[in-house]
C-alpha cells in the first residue's frame, strides 16, 4: 500500500433507501455475522476441550483440584488472532501493472490462517474472497469509502474480540531498487514486540537487516485495541520481491515467516 492511510475526518451521509442497494448491504451484514458467528463458535468449542481436561485431570489426580499457576499451551487460551487482508473489491491497493495488491495480501493471507489454524492457533480471516469490506460497513456512515473500509475492519476486531491483529499489506516505490519487508507498529510495547518478531522472521527469508518503523498515521495502528502490527510484505515495484509476491511457492514462504514471528512473540508475552 501506499503510505496515505492517515486519519480521516468524519462526514455523515444519510443512509440510502433504494431497494437495489439494500440487496447488497443486507448480503454484506450476513457475511459480517457468519464471520463473528464462527468465532464464537471457535471460542466455545476450545472452551468445552479445555473443560474435559481438567476435569479428566480432576478425577485422576488429587493435586490437580488445588489453584495453581498453569502453563497454557499456544492457541488454547483463547487468544484471538485476527488477520487482516488489506484491500479488496473496488479498492485494488497498489499495483505493478496487471498485479494488484488486493489479490496478494488475499493469498498470503489465506496461508498464514491455514498456518495458524494447523499449529492450533485461534485465528480469523476477515476477508475470504475479492470484496470490500466498505460495502459491509455497519458501524460508520461516511462518504469515504476508504474510511468506510477501515472503520469496518477496526470493529470487526473489536467485536470478536482479538488479541492480536495482523493487517496484510504490500509496498510501492518510484525506485525498482527500493525492496525488502517492513513492519509497522505503534508506540506500544506489545506492538513493538509483535512487530520485531515478525520482522525477524522476514528478515531471515529476504537476507536483510531492515528494523521494524513505528506507523504514526495508519488508521487501524490508532484505533485498534489489541496489539496490532500493518505488515508490508515486500515492494511490489521491485523485480526482486515480485519473484517472492507473485508465486505460490514465495507467498508460502512469507506466510510461514510472519507465521513464525506471531508464535515467537505469543511466546514471550
Amino acid at each position: 500500500m501506499r503510505q496515505s492511510e492517515a486519519l480521516e475526518p468524519h462526514t455523515a451521509t444519510q443512509s440510502q433507501s433504494h431497494r437495489s442497494k439494500e440487496q447488497p448491504r443486507l448480503r454484506s451484514g450476513l457475511r459480517l455475522k457468519l464471520i463473528i458467528a464462527a468465532a464464537s463458535i471457535l471460542l466455545l468449542l476450545t472452551a468445552g476441550d479445555t473443560a474435559v481436561i481438567h476435569a479428566t485431570a480432576s478425577r485422576t489426580n488429587p493435586q490437580a483440584e488445588q489453584p495453581e499457576k498453569r502453563q497454557h499451551m499456544l492457541g488454547h487460551d483463547q487468544r484471538m488472532i485476527l488477520i487482516d487482508a488489506g484491500h479488496g473489491g473496488i479498492d485494488g491497493g497498489t499495483s505493478y501493472g496487471s498485479i494488484l495488491e488486493k489479490d496478494i495480501t488475499l493469498a498470503i493471507s489465506r496461508r498464514l490462517f491455514l498456518l495458524l489454524r494447523a499449529d492450533g492457533f485461534d485465528t480469523i480471516l476477515n476477508r475470504t474472497g475479492d470484496y470490500a469490506p466498505s460495502d459491509e460497513n455497519l458501524w460508520l456512515r461516511s462518504r469515504s469509502r476508504h474510511l468506510r473500509d477501515l472503520a469496518q475492519r477496526k470493529e470487526l476486531a473489536e467485536t470478536l474480540p482479538a488479541n492480536v491483529v495482523v493487517s496484510i499489506h504490500i509496498n510501492w516505490a518510484k525506485s525498482p531498487s527500493k525492496h525488502g519487508p517492513l513492519v509497522l507498529y505503534r508506540q506500544e510495547g506489545r506492538s513493538f514486540l509483535l512487530a520485531r518478531t515478525i520482522q525477524d522472521q522476514l528478515n531471515q527469508l529476504y537476507r536483510m537487516k531492515n528494523d521494524p518503523i513505528r506507523g504514526k498515521p495508519f488508521y487501524l495502528l490508532n484505533k485498534i485495541t489489541a496489539t496490532t502490527v500493518i505488515v508490508e510484505a515486500g515492494f511490489v515495484s521491485s523485480p526482486a520481491d515480485r519473484e517472492k509476491l507473485c508465486t505460490p511457492k514465495g507467498q508460502e514462504e512469507i506466510a510461514e515467516a510472519i507465521a513464525n514471528g506471531i508464535a515467537a512473540y505469543l511466546m514471550e508475552v
